[in-house]
């Protein structure tokens, strides 16, 4: 799919940090630039604004952006996995209409509709589906599976998604002549054009509905609740999305499903924080442990594992345990765990530790102490 492409920002010239409002000042101008009214017969012309609105269609779109930021075209390639593009992803009419007003829209869609001539569009891709889930530290480090419960938009089973009534007529729009779309001459930027638009009457159906069907009342869809088991991936992290191709509202007109998409929400580790892949955390340990050294445990997620601590360990020092931290996304590879040493001081203490302790201290006297030294040699200068 993405042989013989450009980069979608380079086809607009805009950097790929863009705001929604750059990129929509640069489609302006190149579609005006090349709107194929202006070069006829040009092909070239034509080929750049079908180019030019691709990119629109897909930069202007956030989840779109997004996907294709991460995978570039492997995102839209079903060969790769992707979603692939549908014939709604570019209406052209509809990406013009938003930006120019309806007039230019619909000339457009009346001369060029999908480049195939002014032909009724019946057929709408379902609206995706937003939904989330709260899940625990552990189980985004380990991958998990939660139902989600969510209302999803079908075709009536009653009706079959015709809208009317069981043994009832649908009779032909005699507005539009069953075309779902009405012709008119106007003036525009262009000069005089002969343009479309939906039919009022039918709502573009080019049907009209006598009698509506009492489960759908006359729409063709109903709304149902959906209990559905999601599978998390290991090493998922908070407010990440997991997209389900076509469990979204259904299409209408043969048109596909849209997506379900399913936000993460991860509750905070009482011990671990975590920056991409890597975990940090403190580690408490005693003045006789960070002085004289020790064996100590260390606190991992999948249980406290074994370290030895060098003898004369300050406060503050860190240390790492490879391969401890969280697991990458469909892989096996896992990042790393980074710990600090804190020396815990003991409070309450009896009057035989004190004195116990007063006697270390005089016994170390300034000598075992190099920081301390070193600041006050410096106020003896």
């Amino acid at each position: 799919m993405a042989e013989g492409k450009r980069d979608y920002y380079e086809v607009l010239g805009v950097s790929r940090t863009a705001s929604e409002e750059e990129i929509k000042k640069a489609y302006r101008t190149l579609a005006k630039k090349y709107h194929p009214d202006l070069h006829p017969g040009d092909s070239e012309a034509e080929a750049k604004f079908k180019e030019v609105n691709e990119a629109y269609a897909v930069l202007s779109d956030p989840e779109k952006r997004e996907r294709y930021d991460r995978l570039g075209f492997a995102a839209f390639d079903p060969a790769q996995g992707g979603t692939g593009f549908t014939a709604a992803d570019f209406d052209f009419g509809d990406i013009l209409s938003s930006i120019f007003g309806d007039e230019f829209g619909s000339a457009f869609s009346s001369r060029f509709g999908g480049f195939g001539g002014g032909r009724k569009k019946t057929a709408v891709r379902g609206d995706n589906i937003m939904t989330s889930v709260t899940i625990s530290f552990e189980e985004a480090a380990a991958g998990c599976k939660r139902d989600v419960s969510y209302g999803r938009v079908v075709k009536c089973d009653e009706c079959g998604g015709s809208g009317a009534e069981k043994d009832s007529k649908i009779e032909t729009c005699d507005a539009c002549r069953g075309t779902g779309q009405v012709t008119f001459t106007q003036r525009t930027m262009f000069g005089v054009m002969q343009t479309t638009r939906t039919c009022d009457k039918c709502r573009g159906s080019g049907k009209v509905i006598k009698v509506p069907c009492h489960n759908c009342r006359g729409t063709g869809h109903i709304k149902i609740m959906k209990k559905l088991e999601v599978s998390i991936p290991a090493g998922i992290d908070n407010k990440q999305r997991i997209s389900i191709s076509g469990m979204g509202n259904e299409g209408r007109g043969g048109a596909p499903s849209g997506d379900l998409i399913i936000t993460v929400n991860v509750r905070p580790h009482q011990i671990f924080e975590r920056d991409g892949y890597e975990l940090y955390c403190e580690v408490p340990v005693t003045f006789t442990e960070a002085a004289l050294g020790a064996r100590i445990k260390v606190p991992t997620l999948d249980g406290p594992v074994d370290f030895n601590l060098p003898e004369g360990t300050q406060p503050g020092t860190s240390f790492t345990l490879r391969g401890q931290g969280i697991r990458h996304i469909n892989s096996q590879r896992r990042g790393d765990l980074h710990f600090t040493v804190t020396v815990e001081v003991p409070r309450n203490l009896t009057a035989q530790q004190k004195k116990l302790l007063n006697e270390f201290a005089a016994a170390c006297g300034e000598n075992n102490y190099i920081k301390r030294k070193k600041i006050f040699k410096f106020f003896d200068k």
